[in-house]
């Protein structure tokens, strides 16, 4: 059963909630309802940061890079700079 709630917050607050539940095609309620819904706790982000984490995934997933053992890496640097 959902009840009304009233919340008091800063006028920019509401501004900003309001353009983010158009970007979602959602109203502030539901926004605000799933934000309690989630399973994990999560941490309020900047943009920069939700940029970095979402950077940080493509790499990970990135098959492109093959890490390499340790041994490896000494033998190319000692081939490099005595050949």
């Amino acid at each position: 059963m959902k009840k009304k709630l009233t919340l008091t917050v800063e006028e920019e607050i509401i501004k900003s909630a309001k353009r983010q539940a158009k970007r979602h095609g959602t109203s502030v309620s539901q926004l605000f309802e799933e934000s309690f819904k989630e399973e994990r706790v999560h941490t309020i982000q900047t943009e920069s940061q939700k940029a970095a984490g979402q950077l940080l995934k493509k790499l990970e997933a990135s098959e492109s890079t093959q890490a390499k053992r340790d041994k490896e890496l000494i033998k190319e640097h000692v081939k490099r700079k005595f050949a």
